[in-house]
Order: C-alpha cells, then structure tokens, then sequence
C-alpha cells in the first residue's frame, strides 16, 4: 500500500507530465483547506480544477493582447464620456457590447484630431482581446508597408491567410500620408477580403468626401468606401480636441508652480 508521501509525489509527477502548473503548486495548499472544512473529494477537484482553469484563462487573455500588438494600452474605462463627440457618447453603449464583431461588420470613427479616435479604437480591442476575440492592431501606413514587403518577398498568400482570421482588425490613421497605386490597390484588395465576414475598425481625419485625396482614383474610393460602410456603424467624432484640453489645463498648472 502506497504511503501519503508517495501520493503526493505521483500527483506532483503526473500534473508536470499533463502541463497542469498550476496544480502542481496548488493541490497540497488545497488538500489543507478541504480537510480543515471536510470538504467533499468532488469540491476539492472542482475547487483545485477551477484554479487551473482560471490561469488558463489568464494566461490566453494576455497573450490575446500582446499578439495584437497595440501601441499602448487603453480602456474604455480609461475614456471620458462625457469629453467624447455627442455621436460617441450616444453610440458608446453599443458599441461597448461588441455586437458589430459578432456580426462581422465594420466600425469607421471619423473626425478631427484629438477627439478620442484610437483610444475607443484600442479600448474595443483590449476588450474584445479580454472576452476571447483574437485582434490585431496596425497603422494603415505601416499595413501598407507590410503588405508591399510580403509582395515583393512572395509571402503575401500567408500574410492573407493570417489577415483574415483576425475576428478585429484595427486599422489607425487613414487620411495621414497619402499613397501610390501600387498601396492603394493592396490596402482595398486585403481589406476586401474580410467584408462581410470579419470586423475592421478605421480611424480617420478625412471625410468620405476626401478619401480620393489619399487613393488617388475616384472608382476605387467609391469601391473602398462601399465595401467598408456597408452595414458598418459609423461615428462622427468630430469636436473639440480633448487632447488639446489637457495641454492647456497642463500649462495652467505650470503657471501656478
């Protein structure tokens, strides 16, 4: 007959071989506590198993948001309501649900700079990273670097493969730095492929009115903005600079010093 200590040693083997680390550091803590409570074996396993299962799920969510690659990290609860453009602030509710990924359909914040554009954008990743969603976060400039890198490298058919199984991709600052042919046709090729099925958000400085400055060819504006904003939501962030805001109140507090 087995000796108590060599229990304890199977058990520390076998949750090492079974990848269970969490287990392997828990159970002898967690035999003490059932025992003092004379909890049932089947409340010891569930309460050791849900330790686990936390860490797991610890552990998916943090990988999910480092793999997105966001410049910085934001919540929504970092966000003041109350400083967002009067479109945000009605539409902020719904869009905290993340119904519009569930749907596959695409988000488009436009407005002037400062307004809260990439901080909603980078809080709905961060959240949608949080409840199992795998994102992916970019700068249309540097996407369309990527993708003329992949071309030129022949690997783009993997880089497709990837895109589109992004459940969010976060596309930043259309409208900044407008490009050639070549980035136009990729940008407009590769976020084609995901319409309708999965969801993309783009923040942008330029009314729709203006994309043309920036792809250089009215057809594929037109193609661009109908792909994108069909059955999409779409918020006018435009208002008052909070960022400025902040300056200002800033130097304020310099002046006091």
């Amino acid at each position: 007959m087995s000796k108590p200590k060599d229990w304890i040693e199977d058990i520390t083997n076998f949750s090492k071989d079974l990848k269970l680390p969490i287990i392997r550091q828990c159970f002898q803590e967690q035999i003490k506590e059932s025992s003092q409570k004379d909890a049932s074996y089947e409340e010891f396993l569930a309460l050791l198993l849900q330790k686990e299962w936390d860490y797991r799920q610890e552990t998916a969510q943090y990988n999910r948001i480092r793999r997105a690659e966001f410049p910085y990290k934001k919540h929504l609860e970092d966000l003041l309501i109350s400083e967002l453009p009067e479109d945000a602030q009605k539409k902020y509710k719904q869009l905290r649900t993340l119904e519009f990924i569930k749907e596959g359909g695409n988000l488009i914040l436009a407005g002037s700079p400062g307004t809260g554009k990439s901080h909603m954008a980078i809080g709905l990743g961060m959240k949608a990273c949080e409840e199992g969603y795998k994102v992916w976060f970019t700068t249309v400039p540097l996407l369309i670097n990527q993708l003329k890198e992949c071309r030129s490298e022949k690997t783009l058919r993997a880089f497709q493969n990837r895109f589109e199984k992004y459940d969010l991709v976060i596309a930043d600052e259309m409208g900044y730095i407008s490009f050639d042919k070549e980035g136009a046709e990729l940008l407009f090729t590769h976020l084609s492929l995901r319409a309708g099925q999965k969801s993309t958000i783009i923040t942008t400085n330029l009314s729709f009115e203006r994309w043309e400055e920036i792809f250089q060819d009215p057809v594929m504006t037109a193609a661009m903005i109908d792909r994108l904003t069909h059955q999409a939501y779409l918020v006018n962030m435009n208002g008052n600079s909070y960022r400025m805001k902040q300056t200002k109140e800033w130097l304020e507090t310099q002046k006091l010093m």
